[in-house]
């Protein structure tokens, strides 16, 4: 069995692309929790900080009928 290995917010931040504050956002809303402390710093198993990030990305917007619909043709170049 190979050991778990826990990192600092800081570290778990960089290695998801986020800031520091996002990691503590996620802790706050439940989509993270610390799996152990080392002194007063929470520590975090990355597996568990990507599958908050990936809980909490946002899908990509997509463009409706309805946009599509309301938005003026261009005027005609000539």
């Amino acid at each position: 069995m190979t050991g778990v290995t826990l990192v600092t917010s800081a570290l778990a931040a960089q290695e998801a692309g986020v800031v520091p504050a996002t990691i503590r956002k996620w802790v706050q809303l439940g989509h993270l929790r610390p799996s152990g402390h080392q002194g007063r710093s929470h520590l975090y198993r990355l597996e568990d900080v990507f599958a908050a990030e990936r809980a909490t990305r946002r899908a990509p917007r997509r463009r409706t009928a309805t946009a599509t619909a309301t938005c003026p043709d261009p005027a005609p170049q000539g």
